[in-house]
């Protein structure tokens, strides 16, 4: 029997109430809300013939990238598949989307939601799941023209207009289009204030054109909307990086401490994502985090073999040379090694463009081998956007190999780097400090006093 949801997409299923409860679970995820993974649970309890509700559960769990979460999304396109006989066609798509991403054909799946976005436009799922699926593959054009491709179709009198313009605001700003992007994401803020993905778009906007005292308010004046949503910890991790290019660090540092490393985050990967990428700039900047990086590495260290999402390796790469683990790192880079060797898949790819070259850069940079870690990266450095994620979290990479130029006094390659960073956001301090320590390095001390006085002005203003 087919009924509809609340933006009358057609659903398989006898019971409207069912139909209605997977509605808000849907509207939860997207929210950042509760648990919508047991809501779901509870609800194929109830309703074990929910085709939706199982192939709702198993997209939201392809999201995880988590080796610990790998049995469950089987089992829910496992019972899914069983009663895909009684599918519609927008149900099949679903089906065969999750299919392929266990399969490891990640892009495949992506076009299976694709197509299910085309036959039904108010498909909030399929769109949720097209667009962060581009996020974790680092396919920056997918990430907007996902959206774009159906945003006429859509209109404030939709349930959950304000989260597709959230996702397009995202998509947006990734490709630099900041005016619209800020546009749409305050846009979608207004309609819905406690919509963390919204306010997450409008703090990227913030991070890549150098507003950092706008971010900083922005982020500040909405805690009460963020906070206590699933979302936080990457949100803290936002507010951590204005302060980081004031210098601010002993705000960083409290950040990480209070609100980064709250127990309740301990073993979620995008928890420890966020960590390691904060501390690792912070060693970039020669700050002594002390013994948090052994913390973060006790975390890591049980994944160093899962070979399931390059983003993830090297960011437990990250602490690992940290805390001088060179038996884990060891494990983690033999693994891929062996991984590459023989599979197939999307991630096999990530990992051998970027992962890998980035992971043993990481290890020459930790041992003081400043030049392989340069020339290890330089060959890859136009490549970055396969590892996946933001461009603010790709971010790093380019930092690391500016920051290695300098340590190996390739002084000229490090300008080159650091004019590079400016010309981009010229108005970070850390990015004229990079300038400065560079021209320092070629002897054209004027050149790097104009630099500092530029770096101290910004901090200033």
């Amino acid at each position: 029997m087919t009924r509809h949801d609340c933006r009358n997409v057609p659903v398989s299923h006898h019971d409207q109430s069912a139909i209605d409860r997977l509605d808000g679970l849907l509207e939860d995820s997207l929210a950042f809300a509760g648990d919508p993974v047991a809501g779901a649970d509870a609800l194929l309890a109830e309703h074990p013939d929910f085709i939706m509700g199982h192939c709702f559960k198993a997209g939201l769990l392809t999201q995880s990238m988590e080796v610990r979460i790998y049995d469950e999304m089987v089992s829910s396109v496992e019972a899914a598949e069983k009663l895909a006989p009684n599918a519609n066609e927008r149900e099949r798509g679903h089906i065969a989307a999750v299919r392929a991403w266990i399969d490891g054909d990640f892009s495949l799946a992506v076009q299976h939601w694709e197509e299910v976005v085309i036959a039904c436009p108010h498909d909030l799922l399929a769109l949720q799941l097209v667009h962060l699926s581009d996020v974790l593959l680092g396919d920056t054009l997918g990430q907007r023209d996902s959206v774009a491709r159906v945003f006429p179709l859509w209109d404030e009198d939709m349930p959950g207009y304000e989260f597709v313009l959230g996702l397009y605001s995202f998509g947006l700003e990734e490709n630099r289009d900041f005016s619209r992007a800020e546009e749409l994401g305050r846009r979608a803020v207004a309609m819905r204030p406690a919509h963390p993905y919204a306010i997450h778009a409008v703090a990227h906007v913030l991070e890549m054109s150098g507003r950092q005292s706008g971010g900083i308010w922005w982020m500040t004046s909405r805690t009460a909307d963020w906070a206590d949503s699933n979302f936080d910890n990457h949100l803290w991790w936002h507010l951590a990086l204005f302060h980081l290019d004031l210098n601010q660090i002993d705000t960083v540092l409290s950040i990480y401490d209070n609100h980064l490393r709250q127990r309740d985050h301990i073993g979620d990967k995008y928890s420890e994502l966020d960590s390691a990428a904060l501390l690792w700039r912070l060693n970039l900047l020669g700050i002594d985090v002390g013994a948090r990086w052994r913390e973060l590495a006790d975390s890591w260290e049980p994944s160093a073999t899962d070979t399931l999402y390059a983003f993830n390796d090297v960011h437990a790469m990250m602490t690992f040379v940290s805390d001088n683990r060179t038996q884990a790192a060891s494990r983690l880079l033999n693994a891929n090694e062996r991984y590459v060797d023989h599979a197939t898949d999307a991630n096999a790819a990530m990992s051998r463009i970027i992962g890998l070259p980035f992971s043993r850069a990481l290890q020459a940079f930790a041992a003081g081998r400043y030049d392989e870690c340069v020339d290890t990266m330089i060959p890859v450095r136009y490549r970055t956007h396969r590892l996946g994620g933001s461009a603010a979290q790709r971010d790093i990479i380019g930092w690391t190999l500016l920051e290695a130029a300098l340590r190996a006094k390739r002084y000229r390659l490090a300008l080159a780097l650091a004019h590079e960073r400016c010309g981009t956001k010229p108005t970070s301090p850390q990015n004229w400090n990079f300038v400065a320590r560079a021209h320092k390095g070629l002897g054209n001390d004027a050149l790097a006093g104009k630099a500092e006085a530029r770096a101290e002005s910004l901090i200033a203003a």
